[in-house]
């Protein structure tokens, strides 16, 4: 049996895959809706690749991991998004499942065969599955004009049909922490209508990292429960609808360090204890804060392909929703404040885009895109009041209430020409502009251009430019009214600078060489990459409600390197990659009530390390199939994260923002499965895996760092096992 490879990096040139089109082109399209299944299968890989045609990917480094990767990964399916995206090069593992491309924080765009998925408020959640995906694509670098706003990285995942298979699977999955996931899946189809749906519900009591590294931590359950399904009709042979329907529902526990107390002292000495209702202490281990989640998302796309042109439009939506609900006493105790904070966002909008070849060299892409975001948060705080010399005016709680709303409208276009100079070279360039009206009304017109050079057999060499414009992400802005704590415990902050964020600019560059060997089995590549930013976005959270807060940095710089290798001949596939990275930024300019003034003082003449970044991350992971029995194992490495390093007594500043490096570590995942081909009523497959077999301690935060609010590790070891039954 041939084993896919685990992950493949490719730098795109354009252009449906030959195969593909080969495929497509071998039979007679159907020439109706009641064609057989055959032509209808054909007929639907063709207008795949038709869609393909108006995203093409030129000159950027595209790093593909297909659904047999992801089946071949410890935990297979069962497995986050997050963790699949973490088998590609330059990416970096952070707390509450976030993870960080080339050094930036945020920077992600998520799409679903070529659609936009607006952003949506989640800290913890993911709101997408490995099960809807057919393969998922990390597309980095200097990107062509199509890509914008969010240019760290696009993860552009083609979704699961029915277009060439009828059937399904029922699995449950679990084991160690209490973990339990049954889900579904079923696809099929009638005539030219297809469908695909997937459901599935988590139980764990490890629902966000461990606050103090314990295998099990105190009071940190989660049940999700998600839902997908994706359905598609061929209207005749140059036209197809289809539509992307999803849904998750998250709810988390906070989970509790024990042995703290609080610590809070106010008065003109600063000696008298916090008291609320007569009480001045407080077990940490007996807080109780949670966390609820909610994202649905819809999609609606009609493609339409004829001769030289091709054309899809498509209207897409998302709702969510973040509730913190605070522990009330405990809460005030420690952090002067109890917070109950609720932020919804409504996003919806049109993507339309088109290709259009002129002869043999030429080809044209355009599209318009425009978004309407609406977000609204509402958030009630307990307090107690101060007199003017700082001491309580009583130990009963008074209520503050603070909420607000803002639409914001986005609006985009692009023009771009791919130019084939020569049979071996082609040149993309292009124009795009971007206007962003919510907190601030800014715009920016943004040249790209990528050149894409195949000088020997197998080897492909890459380099290009591209101007961003990144807005703040606008569902996580908050608009505080400082003077409502004035004279409360709830810390008025160090200064009163509430500077709203601005977008970032910046200018991208970006060369790269791959080579295939071995009649193309062995794959080797390197990237390199320089970023020159102005009003540097990052985010962190900075305080209890687990929302993060976007700002800036006036200036960034953020460059580095990355090497990949792959491998796969008949039933073996490996993949290794290593990257080295370098990401500062320089002067707080935005949002700079969160910060001491020591800080702000520091980071206005120096460049500093970005709490997120990493100096060296890998992964590498490789599977075997022998007899239905596959054997597989894969890596993390990182280098460790940023904190604040303590400076001795009398120096000039107290600590060096981010000046320390965290323990580096390696975690390695096992699995072994073995499919029963021929078990009563089809295919059954059992699975056994192992997670951080050496039962490292992966410290991801210290608690201290630029926007960093408590400690974080990484899981402890774990035992899981499953078993699929297909249908």
């Amino acid at each position: 049996m041939k084993q896919v490879s685990l992950a493949v990096l490719t730098l795109a040139l354009g252009g449906a895959p030959a195969a593909a089109m080969a495929q497509a082109t071998s039979v007679p399209p159907a020439k109706s809706t009641g064609g057989t299944v055959a032509e209808v299968v054909v007929t639907a890989r063709r207008l795949d690749a038709a869609r393909a045609q108006i995203q093409p990917q030129v000159g950027a480094s595209v790093y593909t991991i297909t659904s047999q990767a992801i089946s071949a990964m410890p935990g297979g399916d069962n497995t986050s998004m997050n963790q699949v995206v973490l088998q590609s090069p330059g990416v970096a593992q952070d707390s509450y499942g976030q993870v960080h491309i080339r050094g930036e924080h945020n920077g992600l765009q998520y799409r679903l065969n070529g659609i936009i998925l607006p952003e949506g408020l989640s800290v913890f959640s993911q709101a997408l599955n490995p099960r809807l995906a057919d393969k998922v694509e990390l597309i980095t670098g200097a990107l062509p004009a199509e890509y914008g706003l969010r240019t760290a990285g696009i993860v552009d995942i083609t979704t699961q049909s029915g277009a060439s298979a009828n059937g399904g699977s029922m699995s449950i999955y679990g084991g160690s922490h209490d973990e339990i996931e049954p889900s579904v899946e079923f696809k099929g189809g009638s005539g030219a209508f297809s469908y695909f749906a997937s459901l599935s519900y988590l139980h764990d009591a490890l629902g966000i990292e461990s606050p103090d590294a314990s295998s099990t931590p105190l009071h940190d359950r989660t049940d999700q429960y998600q839902g997908f399904a994706y359905l598609e009709d061929i209207l005749d042979p140059d036209d197809r609808v289809s539509l992307i329907l999803g849904a998750s529902n998250q709810r988390f526990q906070i989970p509790n360090q024990t042995g703290l107390t609080p610590s809070l002292m106010f008065g003109p000495n600063g000696d008298e204890p916090l008291t609320v209702n007569g009480q001045t202490t407080y077990p940490s281990a007996d807080l109780n804060e949670s966390q609820k989640e909610i994202t649905y998302y819809g999609v609606v796309s009609l493609l339409h392909t004829a001769g030289p042109f091709t054309g899809q439009l498509s209207v897409f939506s998302r709702y969510s929703t973040l509730q913190f609900v605070p522990d009330p006493l405990g809460d005030l105790l420690f952090n002067g404040i109890s917070q109950a904070a609720r932020k919804s966002d409504t996003a919806g909008g049109v993507q339309a885009e088109s290709s259009y070849k002129l002869g043999d060299t030429h080809t044209l892409r355009a599209g318009l895109i425009g978004e309407v975001d609406r977000s609204i948060g509402d958030t009630v705080s307990q307090v107690i009041a101060l007199d003017p010399a700082g001491s309580q005016v009583s130990d009963q709680p008074v209520t503050i209430v603070d909420d607000g709303a803002k639409t914001a409208v986005t609006l985009s276009a692009y023009l771009q020409d791919e130019w084939k100079l020569r049979d071996n070279l082609t040149l993309n360039y292009g124009l795009r502009f971007d206007q962003f009206d919510g907190y601030r009304r800014e715009n920016q017109l943004s040249p790209r251009v990528n050149a894409v050079w195949l000088p020997f057999a197998g080897t492909t060499v890459h380099a290009g430019y591209a101007r961003y414009f990144s807005p703040p992400p606008f569902e996580l802005i908050g608009q505080k009214t400082l003077d409502k704590f004035a004279n409360t415990t709830a810390a008025a902050p160090p200064n009163s600078l509430d500077v709203t964020p601005f977008a970032e600019r910046a200018n991208y560059f970006d060369v790269g060489v791959s080579q295939t060997l071995l009649g193309h089995a062995f794959t080797i590549g390197v990237d390199t990459y320089y970023k020159q930013d102005k009003n540097l976005v990052d985010e962190g959270q900075f305080g209890a409600p687990i929302i993060l807060t976007p700002f800036n940095y006036a200036k960034g710089r953020q460059y580095g390197a990355e090497f990949t290798a792959s491998y796969a001949h008949g039933p073996f596939s490996a993949y290794a990659n290593f990257a080295a990275q370098s990401a500062k930024g320089e002067d707080i300019i935005s949002s700079q009530f969160n910060f001491s003034a020591a800080d702000l003082a520091y980071i206005a003449n120096h460049f500093i390390d970005l709490d997120h970044s990493a100096s060296y991350t890998a992964s590498a992971g490789l599977s075997y199939l022998w007899r239905g029995t596959r054997v597989g194992a894969d890596m993390l490495y990182g280098s460790g994260l940023r904190a604040n390093l303590e400076l001795p007594a009398g120096s000039a500043y107290p600590d060096i923002p981010n000046g320390e490096t965290l323990p580096g570590y390696v975690q390695v995942n096992l699995s072994l499965s073995h499919k029963f081909e021929n078990a009563p009523g089809g295919p059954l497959t059992l699975r056994f895996d192992v997670i951080n077999v050496a039962d490292r301690i992966i410290e991801l935060r210290n608690g201290t760092g630029v926007g960093v609010f408590a400690p974080q590790y990484g899981p402890r070891r774990g035992f899981f096992g499953g078993i699929t039954k297909d249908f």
